[in-house]
């Protein structure tokens, strides 16, 4: 779907999620990038924001408050980000599970080029490379069905990682995939693929439906 504003994805993640309840969709993955925006999940952690919030405009950047777990995170240009509506039911998965399942997704993609990722410890979340976070991961589950998901840092400006502590966790870098791997990184476009590609056989789509709005569905389930 290529930059979209973050309140055009929450709104399109809203109605997607609301037709996967009621099965007028299968399960669909949203495939992006955000411009500029820092996010804080349900527990409001504002202390993790270290500049005020008009500061962030001079910047170029948003905030919003969102209903997913997980704490202050940032979008940019050069970070892939993506969306699963997936009934959770259907595929027989629980919520630490899937989790576990996105971190997986995250790691294979960093292994392609590579980088040795590995999940977060005891009080980490996101994927890691040595001690350096590369991915971040903040969900949200209606129903048995989720919404919001991943975002793996392909090469964006991490001088914004400086005005948060990212994902709470004091004292830890953040790096991307640029900055870790010795090769020569293809198209943005090609990187999303793989990720999707990732993602699918992870969770053991099979039968992936593309579309041009850069929404993908799984027959036996949908990715967009």
């Amino acid at each position: 779907m290529g930059i979209v504003n973050y309140l055009e994805a929450l709104k399109l993640q809203d109605k997607l999620v609301s037709d996967r309840k009621t099965r007028k969709i299968s399960d669909t993955l949203l495939s992006l990038q955000h411009p500029p925006t820092y996010t804080l999940g349900k527990r409001r952690t504002d202390h993790n924001l270290l500049v005020p919030e008009p500061d962030l405009r001079k910047i170029g950047a948003e905030l919003h408050y969102t209903q997913r777990g997980g704490d202050i995170t940032f979008h940019g240009p050069h970070q892939a980000i993506l969306y699963p509506i997936i009934s959770l039911r259907d595929i027989g998965l629980g919520a630490r599970n899937y989790v576990e399942k996105l971190e997986l997704t995250m790691i294979e993609l960093a292994s392609l080029y590579g980088v040795k990722a590995r999940a977060g410890r005891k009080g980490e979340t996101g994927v890691w490379v040595g001690e350096r976070k590369i991915g971040a991961i903040g969900v949200r589950i209606s129903s048995g069905i989720t919404s919001h998901g991943l975002a793996f840092n392909i090469d964006p400006d991490l001088s914004y990682f400086k005005h948060i502590v990212p994902c709470g966790i004091a004292d830890k870098e953040v790096t991307s995939l640029g900055k870790e791997t010795e090769a020569m990184l293809p198209a943005e476009e090609v990187i999303h693929e793989q990720l999707i590609s990732c993602f699918a056989r992870v969770f053991g789509f099979s039968d992936i439906v593309w579309q041009d709005d850069a929404s993908i569905l799984f027959d036996n389930q949908s990715i967009e």
